[in-house]
């Protein structure tokens, strides 16, 4: 069914019968997991008349947000990056497809077009992408593609996502990504019970690797999509993850320090969970957009030649356990824990919390417990493994 633009002025907590371990600050002895803590107690509230009213709150001193989205002249505000965009682009379910992240896979094919890339390492002490992309139709193909990890399957559904992938770990992703409730299109390998080839196939790129050639094209995604029936539009209990600022305003933050360099792993290499290419963001006051540089360059698209820049940076910190001798990572993206917003050169101290389920996003908070106001614009969303998280620094 489609999705009536509007928020939820008040949401009601659902009670789950299983325990998150493992998340954000709340650490057990293992990862990761699917399920839901339990939401903190709070006091009673009448709860028998729930009003579908657009929140007006939080305001960054009295800033406009994003309200009820309307249609004018067939374009909407965009749930992912608060900008006009088609309404049928705007309300479509979105991509978040896999995307490797070392040296060795550059230049990436696409991520420009992406509204939200989120970024969290895996083993061997590098980072993946998974791009969530709304607006794609101008694409013949995006990747390379890579494999799986769990952690990134629960952000996934959390944007109600049609999540892509070229292989998984098997131990730990299989009897995931193979529920109803993931909307998967991967490539034929084993522990893909309903694989969808017409979607993959290989470019050459000589000097590279054979798994760094492997790509999703969009025509064989389509038809994969109509086969598998899935849905194709959000739900009406889909939750936006960000509250934009109205057109027209900016969230300035002219009281907060000043961060115009991220680090999310470091001035340099770390030996934990993000600083074997040491990425970073360098601030433009002139446009106000975060540049991506890594590996001591800057991070281009192939498919434009534009280096990679969005408007607000988070750090998400996340309580993160390694579970084997191959290195295989675990994380914890429910519950709670610490938050970095930067956004207009500036930096918002806080916390992301998740509580309402898998099909929820995380949402952001400032030290008063106020939902950030984010620029409209792309986001990249940094997960900070929590143990190394002294390493991520700004300037």
């Amino acid at each position: 069914m489609k999705k009536k633009h509007r928020y939820l002025f008040y949401v009601l907590l659902l009670c789950f019968p299983l325990v998150l371990t493992a998340c954000g600050k709340n650490k057990a002895d293992e990862l990761p997991l699917g399920e839901v803590n339990e939401a903190p107690e709070e006091p009673e509230e009448d709860t028998a008349q729930v009003t579908e009213e657009i929140l007006e709150e939080p305001e960054e001193e009295g800033l406009p947000v994003i309200e009820d989205r309307e249609v004018v002249d067939g374009k909407i505000q965009s749930y992912l990056t608060g900008e006009w965009i088609g309404e049928e682009i705007a309300t479509r379910r979105p991509l978040a497809v896999m995307i490797p992240n070392n040296a060795q896979a550059m230049p990436q094919y696409g991520l420009t077009k992406a509204g939200i890339i989120y970024e969290a390492p895996v083993e061997g002490r590098i980072t993946r992408l998974m791009a969530i992309f709304e607006d794609y139709d101008e694409l013949d193909h995006i990747g390379p593609i890579r494999s799986s990890r769990d952690y990134f399957i629960y952000v996934a559904m959390g944007y109600e996502g049609i999540y892509c992938n070229w292989g998984l770990a098997r131990p730990y992703v299989e009897e995931l990504i193979n529920r109803d409730t993931v909307q998967n299109i991967s490539a034929a390998v084993e522990g893909i019970y309903n694989p969808s080839d017409e979607a993959f196939g290989r470019i050459s790129r000589p000097g590279y690797a054979t798994e760094f050639t492997g790509y999703l094209f969009i025509d064989g995604l389509n038809d994969a999509i109509e086969r598998h029936e899935y849905e194709t539009e959000y739900d009406d209990k889909h939750v936006p993850q960000f509250t934009f600022v109205a057109d027209d305003y900016r969230a300035e933050y002219e009281e907060n320090e000043d961060a115009v360099l991220i680090y999310p792993g470091g001035k340099e290499s770390n030996s934990g969970g993000y600083g074997a290419y040491n990425p970073y963001f360098e601030y433009n006051a002139a446009d106000k957009l975060y540049y991506r540089f890594q590996d001591g360059k800057k991070q281009i698209d192939e498919y434009n030649s534009e280096q990679l820049a969005v408007s607000n940076v988070v750090f998400q910190y996340c309580h993160g356990e390694v579970r084997d001798a191959k290195d295989y990572l675990a994380f914890g993206v429910h519950g709670e824990g610490k938050a970095l917003v930067f956004t207009n050169g500036k930096v918002i101290e806080g916390t992301w919390k998740r509580y309402d389920g898998d099909a929820t996003p995380a949402k952001f908070y400032d030290k008063d417990d106020n939902e950030i106001i984010f620029n409209q614009g792309k986001t990249w969303i940094c997960n900070i493994w929590d143990e190394y998280g002294e390493f991520a620094k700004y300037e």
